[in-house]
């Protein structure tokens, strides 16, 4: 193990820009950059540019929730049939995630980004010309194959470009996307429909999707080059069948709760866990080689599994007060859509706006003295959630929104960069992309979860004589006060974690 630390590292080469192909400060054969104040120009277009494109996904991706009911009646589909809108783009992300390791490996940089926006933009225009339900749905799939490339993309080449002095800053503007995106895509999507109908969300994200193409097209340049990598042809086919059949059987155990699914949901979950296990082995096989899809070796640097632990159950929390608050806030409290998606919006940009500061904080004092606080403060957020009910002011959700989303702030941006750090310049593509994917289970197992408790709950309560509005709340305090006790649980997890060493290549600087 190489024990350089960053202050004894002597620069070698003057900052400047990579050519096309050459390999990045961090990546193999590149030259550190941790002592350059600035990233060079190129660079920081770049990851601009991967920013931009980040958050015009993600806030498609979001506006399917206000979108869904007017989308129903105008084309005249029950509510299981349009739920298809939601559970293919998932599906989709879980088949394709898998593969972006491959293709970042095989296309590099600028190749990748085209195809990503190139399928988004092309599956927003199917959808804001579909005449039909088909047409519609076709264009989500389409839009979620960009959408599963893109973030990717986007950590593996901050990780690749972005010297480890320095990543915690860059990491924490992609906390920014990811959360202020998600809080404001109801929104736009709501003011949208009242205006142009549902069709005029994806009218308004096209020509900034064409945009973030075109200035991509011309300015986004290689910054590692692309490998001789072959595709196994077992191994996608393994991934779709795994990693789709646990989302939607993790899917169809939430939706069970409103109608019945098509299949019973431990069909599908058998069948992904079975398949799952045979591409684990298929990947174990094939590991060091240039047929990998996957590279099983991620899980060998011991702060990737700490901080990816770590992360699964945070989200698998997040995802759970995602769900359950604003239909707590509608059916319990009687607030409109509307009106519930406001109390949530200062929370996503609370989230958004505090990354930044966090990954500065992170690049100072690394993950523990972050990620403990944001635990035990997002715990006593779910404890305040936890008392949200009928007859009570909707001032005490949003301030445990609020509380919150602090709390998820200190957590997401160490995390992610931990994980990531902790792993040899050439596993960043194949890191990214498990993080990605086991971030897509997290958030399918948290909502089923979710769902679950609170349906059981709801109707105990209802059979002891309660109301409807009161027996939600019930079952919604109970999952909000085992989000609470299940972060306490991964704190003790938490405390291992620790700033990975700096790498400098292949062979050099493995974090355990």
């Amino acid at each position: 193990m190489d024990t350089t630390t960053r202050h004894d590292r002597s620069p070698t080469k003057a900052r400047g820009a990579v050519a096309p192909g050459a390999a990045a400060p961090g990546a193999p054969g590149g030259t550190d950059a941790a002592t350059s104040d600035k990233l060079p120009r190129e660079h920081v277009v770049v990851i601009g540019l991967l920013l931009a494109s980040a958050f015009v996904v993600i806030l498609n991706e979001t506006t399917m929730a206000v979108a869904l009911n007017p989308i129903m009646d105008d084309l005249d589909i029950t509510a299981s049939t349009g739920q298809w809108l939601t559970t293919a783009f998932m599906l989709t992300m879980a088949v394709v995630i898998p593969t972006t390791g491959f293709v970042l490996q095989r296309l590099g940089t600028r190749t990748t980004f085209i195809i990503a926006m190139s399928l988004f933009s092309t599956g927003t225009l199917l959808a804001s010309l579909s005449p039909g339900f088909a047409f519609l749905l076709a264009g989500r799939v389409v839009q979620a194959t960009g959408t599963a490339i893109m973030m990717p993309l986007l950590m593996t080449t901050v990780m690749t470009i972005v010297p480890a002095s320095r990543r915690g800053r860059v990491m924490g503007n992609v906390g920014l996307v990811i959360s202020a995106a998600p809080a404001l895509g109801p929104t736009f999507s709501g003011a949208l429909i009242e205006q142009l109908g549902w069709r005029g969300v994806f009218t308004a994200v096209l020509p900034i999707a064409l945009v973030a193409l075109i200035v991509g097209t011309i300015l986004v340049r290689d910054v590692s080059a692309g490998a001789r990598v072959h595709l196994d042809p077992i191994s996608p086919v393994l991934a779709a069948f795994g990693f789709g059949g646990l989302v939607y059987g993790l899917s169809s155990l939430g939706e069970s709760a409103g109608h019945e699914p098509l299949m019973p949901p431990w069909i599908p979950l058998l069948v992904g866990v079975v398949f799952l296990a045979a591409f684990v082995l298929r990947q174990r096989h094939l590991q060091g080689g240039s047929r990998v899809l996957m590279d099983m070796r991620v899980f060998a640097a011991r702060q990737f599994r700490i901080a990816l632990a770590v992360l699964v159950t945070c989200m698998i929390s997040l995802f759970g007060v995602i769900i359950l608050l604003p239909l707590l806030l509608q059916d319990s409290v009687g607030m409109s859509p509307l009106a519930s998606g406001l109390v949530v919006l200062p929370g996503g940009l609370i989230m958004g706006l505090l990354g930044p500061v966090v990954g500065r904080l992170y690049d100072r004092v690394g993950p523990r003295p972050l990620a403990l606080p944001g635990m035990g403060i997002a715990a006593v957020a779910f404890v305040m959630l936890s008392f949200v009910g009928p007859g009570m002011s909707w001032g005490l959700a949003l301030g445990g929104h609020m509380i919150l989303s602090v709390g998820l702030a200190l957590m997401f941006t160490p995390l992610m960069t931990t994980a990531l750090g902790a792993l040899e310049p050439p596993l960043y593509s194949h890191g990214s992309a498990m993080v990605t994917t086991i971030q897509q289970l997290a958030a399918a197992s948290g909502t089923a979860a979710a769902v679950a408790v609170m349906t059981i709950r709801s109707a105990s309560l209802a059979e002891d004589g309660a109301d409807p509005a009161t027996a939600l709340a019930g079952g919604t305090s109970m999952t909000f006060l085992l989000g609470a006790a299940l972060l306490v649980l991964c704190s003790l997890l938490a405390v291992r974690l620790r700033q990975p060493a700096p790498t400098f290549g292949p062979g050099h600087g493995q974090a355990s």
